[in-house]
């Protein structure tokens, strides 16, 4: 139950098409070996208004988010990690700042509603 969000400055869409690194992206995921299928998420997001730093600088960054359920070793998500910046430095190498946060989620509070 991957969840990979992608959330990036305005002025990055006009440098990285979006598309090509979602799509990118949720190869990366998929080839993994760490999910279903059918349970990888991907998505991004345009941010509108940001700061950064004490002078507001508006520097284009790339920020991703993944969250999964509890389970994963440390080595894995390691591998994870390594595997999903190579694939954004491919596709944003010129941008400010490329970053990427995986954080687990508790199996116990976690609920899923499926049509």
């Amino acid at each position: 139950m991957p969840n990979l969000v992608v959330e990036y400055a305005d002025p990055v869409a006009e440098r990285v098409n979006v598309a090509g690194l979602l799509d990118d992206l949720h190869r990366v995921m998929l080839a993994s070996g760490l999910f279903e299928a059918d349970a990888v998420k991907t998505r991004a997001y345009p941010c509108h208004n940001w700061l950064i730093g004490e002078d507001g600088v508006k520097q284009t960054f790339i920020h991703i988010e993944l969250s999964l359920l509890a389970g994963r070793t440390i080595e894995q998500k390691r591998m994870l990690t390594r595997e999903v910046m190579g694939e954004l430095e491919k596709h944003a190498a010129d941008i400010n700042s490329l970053t990427i946060d995986i954080r687990d989620m508790d199996p116990e509070t976690f609920l899923k509603v499926s049509a």
